[in-house]
């Protein structure tokens, strides 16, 4: 990341992550306009970082449409709402490969814990309705952390 300008794109990311995480909290839905937002700040932030149209953009670019295509399977068949398979291809935008993965797996686990304590409450509450997890927290979890690790990981 360059400078400031990138720094500050990063800044308003996560704020984004946050609001996303909240409203998918709050209502269970991650409007279109914020995982537009999100993925249209990639632009700006590959331009000031210097990424270089091959390989580097292409790749992002490709690896979200499939990110797209894996998670709409998973929207088709009702395991996962269409604002958190928006919001994870918006996300990847900003990503390198590796760092994609790390995504993957941070978010894994952090919807699996949520799922989880979800469940303890909502069977604890006997509630007769389906269970709804806001997995766009978990995701911007996993976009927080990937943030974050820069700044509280100095030593690695």
């Amino acid at each position: 990341m360059q400078g400031t300008p990138a720094a500050t794109l990063v800044a308003l990311l996560a704020a984004m992550l946050v609001v996303a995480a909240v409203g998918d909290l709050r209502s269970r839905i991650i409007p279109n306009w914020l995982n537009l937002a999100i993925a249209l700040g990639a632009v700006p932030f590959w331009w000031l970082s210097d990424l270089a149209l091959w390989p580097d953009i292409a790749t992002r670019v490709g690896i979200a449409v499939l990110l797209l295509a894996i998670f709409a399977g998973l929207f088709a068949i009702g395991a996962m709402g269409g604002g958190d398979v928006k919001l994870i291809a918006a996300l990847a935008l900003w990503l390198p490969p590796p760092s994609v993965v790390e995504l993957l797996l941070i978010m894994s686990i952090a919807g699996g814990a949520l799922t989880l304590v979800m469940l303890i409450g909502h069977r604890l509450r006997k509630s007769a309705t389906k269970l709804e997890v806001p997995y766009g927290v978990a995701i911007a979890f996993g976009g927080m952390w990937l943030i974050g690790q820069p700044i509280l990981n100095q030593f690695g």
